[in-house]
């Protein structure tokens, strides 16, 4: 196969689509589940898909339109197929119900996505009754398989699955006692706070968690307290809620268990791989994209971020096949690393490899904090370059992007990415 696409939800779907647009015949999507979109198919909510098809879609009706524009391109697609090995020489392993196939690629993006934290990862002492569920397990149970899980509910963490579940819980007539957050904001988006917490009236209890839970069979409640600076909770003021569900919304963590097998570097900050302007891994012809790589806040982006991923990928396929690659490698030009500093957790990508004529790149990052206001600034070997509009905030829970042009002579420092606090 020419490319290999490890993962059938939006990211691969896009990946694929954009790699047949530009001329590559043999490209396979390979999927663990039965059927394509993947986290799409159970968000049956609106908000889908503004930037990319200028209208509001639900999850399903995005997905949809990926694969139908991918049908139509021709790609090739392994369903019900898990992949259980990959070389650093492109090597994919996978097994499907017809058996075990090992096939070389000619360049490989991995699409996984990521799953969610579950209550082990988090650690909450008590009682281990039926009750307790993620976000995303409570809503795939609510809207694909129509059953409700409980009556009255309590939240532990802002994300935007666990807000967008607070209102769908409630819109089936169960009762949210309220949405509690360890952090002192909300990890979700400010859109999502209004929409389904405050058109509602449920409440958000920031700088609070869940100390322990109640109940054997079934749970009976949950224990909640405030908690200080060092997330060390008061039990004090400790006090009980009577519920019978307590749904976690406590971070995702990007699916990498294949990417780490074959040395790929990892950000200790996203979970997700190292990656330079074209998205490649420091395996070369291995890429990445998608929430496989970081946790986006829109599936537009993702979408985006996949094209990106699929157009270096033809690159990199091209230049195998062709003299080119045969030309002395030392004469390649050297990465730049992308540093972040000061209010700024991450930056995506790493590095940028200096691309021939093109002198304009994406930066995609998430601040460390709340700041209000505040500017970014974006400097090269210590000179600034690009300095966004003073915003009136910046939150760790969206995702901004900013473009700059990069000097020619930009190599000994490299590129740093700053928030000016206000």
């Amino acid at each position: 196969m020419q490319l290999a696409i490890i993962g059938g939800g939006p990211a691969g779907l896009s990946a694929a689509i954009r790699a047949r647009e530009k001329g590559i015949k043999d490209v396979w999507v390979i999927e663990r589940n039965a059927t394509l979109g993947g986290i799409l198919n159970q968000c049956i909510h609106h908000g889908f898909g503004i930037h990319i098809y200028k209208e509001e879609l639900t999850g399903p009706e995005y997905a949809q339109r990926l694969i139908d524009r991918a049908v139509e391109l021709g790609v090739h697609f392994a369903l019900g197929t898990m992949v259980t090995g990959l070389s650093r020489e492109r090597i994919v392993t996978y097994v499907s119900p017809k058996g075990t196939v090992q096939a070389q690629a000619g360049a490989v993006i991995l699409a996984m996505g990521c799953r969610e934290r579950a209550r082990g990862a988090v650690g909450i002492p008590g009682g281990r009754g039926v009750g307790v569920y993620t976000a995303g397990t409570a809503q795939a149970l609510v809207n694909m398989k129509g059953i409700l899980p409980g009556k009255r509910v309590v939240i532990l963490g802002s994300g935007d699955i666990g807000l967008i579940m607070a209102r769908r819980m409630t819109l089936e007539g169960a009762k949210v006692l309220g949405v509690y957050e360890i952090m002192p904001h909300s990890g979700g988006l400010k859109r999502n706070i209004a929409q389904c917490l405050n058109d509602y009236g449920i409440p958000l209890h920031l700088s609070h968690t869940v100390t322990r839970t109640v109940g054997c069979a079934r749970l009976e409640g949950v224990y909640v307290a405030p908690v200080d600076e060092t997330f060390t909770p008061d039990l004090t003021q400790e006090r009980f809620i009577e519920c019978d569900t307590l749904l976690l919304s406590v971070g995702l963590i990007p699916e990498n268990e294949l990417a780490r097998s074959i040395g790929v570097l990892m950000s200790p900050a996203t979970g997700g791989a190292l990656v330079n302007n074209r998205l490649e891994t420091n395996i070369p012809g291995v890429f990445a994209c998608g929430n496989a790589l970081h946790v986006h806040d829109l599936v537009d982006y993702v979408t985006m971020e996949a094209y990106e991923a699929a157009e270096n990928a033809v690159a990199f396929i091209a230049a195998q096949t062709s003299i080119v690659s045969s030309t002395d490698l030392s004469d390649a030009p050297q990465p730049i690393p992308v540093t972040p500093l000061r209010g700024v957790r991450y930056v995506v990508p790493a590095s940028i490899i200096p691309d021939g004529s093109r002198t304009t790149y994406t930066l995609s990052f998430r601040s460390d904090g709340v700041y209000s206001p505040a500017t970014v600034e974006v400097l090269a070997d210590g000179k600034v370059i690009r300095s966004t509009v003073q915003r009136r905030v910046i939150v760790p829970s969206e995702m901004e992007r900013v473009r700059i042009v990069l000097p020619e002579a930009t190599k000994e420092i490299g590129v740093t990415i700053r928030g000016v606090l206000c």
